[in-house]
């Protein structure tokens, strides 16, 4: 039953799904799906499939899955930028490299104070055109979703790229591994995941919360915003009235803005990441471990904020 995908902890959740409308399994055959990417224009999604080292594609005009890139280095997560370009993090090129609108592969970053990074996990793009990312180890940690490789970077950082200079700055340093990243629709907040559990017992398992300062370039003190109970917190994007879908061990969780759980769409897998695409941006695409899924919901996906 539909209406059996659905957990209610507040009233205002059944606002925001359609009870009637299930979780569609769209794909599965994936190791470990991640990094999901909507191009409106072509009405398709990219995700990756990181130990498989490719990239695939789901049509959605006619629900067919192919493969996208192969081998893609890895690559983990994505975000469409104004112009339509893919904006790609690299686990075993170590880098942030876009691909060009004639196809062509650009490298962005691949080194902080002449370091190399560790491994960029996950991506967004800010309406100025900066370019902001995650850099944890996942990629170096072992040979299954990279190159096993020592650190060069002291630290696991979130870091921000310049569009007219280039100019690479650590934007946050205390995170443990810091992963999945959004904006608030008004770009007032970013949101920031840190797994570091997945590497110190007691680590972090949360998503904090940091003010993005008046010039756009810097972050202020961030404060924690939700802590997560059932795995990890890792990808997560936000609707149009700046509510947060996230990954979790179970399946995926709604967050109002002031931090309240409203409710829990189940996954019968672990849950990596989501975005929001379709045509009224109103389906909300899943990555689970293995597979790819979606729901129709009564939100939207946040846009671009007006200029």
């Amino acid at each position: 039953m539909p209406a059996a995908d659905y957990e209610i902890f507040d009233p205002r959740f059944a606002r925001l799904i359609h009870t009637n409308a299930g979780v569609e399994r769209l794909y599965s055959g994936c190791r470990w799906s991640e990094g999901p990417a909507y191009f409106a224009a072509g009405k398709y999604l990219v995700w990756s499939d990181i130990p498989n080292d490719r990239v695939m594609r789901f049509d959605e005009t006619d629900g067919s899955v192919s493969t996208f890139i192969a081998p893609a280095m890895n690559q983990n997560g994505h975000y469409v930028d104004r112009e339509g370009r893919l904006i790609s993090c690299e686990h075993r090129g170590r880098c942030v490299s876009r691909i060009e609108i004639d196809g062509t592969r650009t490298v962005l970053a691949d080194r902080y104070q002449g370091k190399r990074l560790n491994s960029p996990n996950d991506v967004v793009v800010k309406s100025d055109g900066s370019i902001w990312f995650t850099d944890p180890s996942y990629g170096i940690d072992s040979d299954y979703e990279g190159d096993a490789s020592p650190h060069e970077v002291e630290g696991c950082y979130v870091y921000r790229l310049d569009p007219a200079t280039g100019a690479l700055d650590a934007v946050a340093t205390d995170f443990e591994k810091p992963n999945g990243l959004a904006f608030s629709p008004d770009e007032r907040l970013l949101y920031i995941a840190d797994t570091g559990l997945s590497h110190r017992v007691n680590g972090p398992r949360h998503i904090r919360v940091c003010e993005v300062a008046a010039d756009g370039r810097s972050l202020g003190t961030g404060r924690l915003f939700a802590t997560c109970e059932t795995g990890l917190f890792d990808g997560f994007r936000l609707d149009s009235d700046g509510r947060i879908w996230t990954s979790s061990g179970d399946g995926v969780l709604c967050y109002h803005p002031d931090g309240t759980l409203l409710g829990k769409v189940h996954i019968p897998e672990v849950v990596a990441n989501v975005t929001f695409g379709g045509p009224k941006r109103n389906r909300l695409y899943i990555c689970g471990t293995t597979s790819l899924y979606a729901v129709m919901l009564n939100v939207r996906g946040a846009t671009w904020p007006k200029a």
